[in-house]
């Protein structure tokens, strides 16, 4: 029987610190896999970001591909290429792998924290969506 994926529920506010790191809440560190644990950030619509845990993000990630490469070779997306490589550009530019340090800690890295559109000392809203 699979594993029931844990529910990330609830929302709350965090400050960035000084050295744009954000710490997760408790509630939802568990979800991610815990403290060390390699994550993946995503941008979402400006002003939004998404943090996964990378290896589960990954095996998702390769199960959709092997779906597209399918139909592809069976050509069934030859009028849809050029929309295809426009998703693939879009991917590969909107997300990075971090660390999740001590005490649930995550470095925002450049790039994305023009996109979070907030500065050190700034707030942010932190939302658990479901699974």
């Amino acid at each position: 029987m699979p594993e029931t994926p844990e529910l990330l529920t609830g929302e709350f506010s965090r400050a960035i610190d000084e050295r744009f790191r954000l710490s997760i809440p408790p509630e939802l560190l568990g979800g991610l896999g815990g403290d060390g644990v390699e994550c993946l950030l995503t941008k979402e619509r400006p002003g939004c970001i998404s943090v996964w845990n990378a290896a589960r993000w990954q095996a998702k990630f390769d199960g959709r591909i092997a779906v597209v490469n399918a139909k592809l070779h069976a050509g069934q997306l030859d009028d849809r290429l050029t929309g295809l490589q426009q998703w693939g550009r879009l991917l590969s530019t909107r997300q990075r792998t971090v660390q999740l340090a001590g005490r649930g800690r995550l470095l925002i890295p450049e790039g994305f924290r023009e996109f979070l559109r907030v500065e050190p000392g700034g707030e942010v809203m932190i939302v658990g969506a479901a699974v």
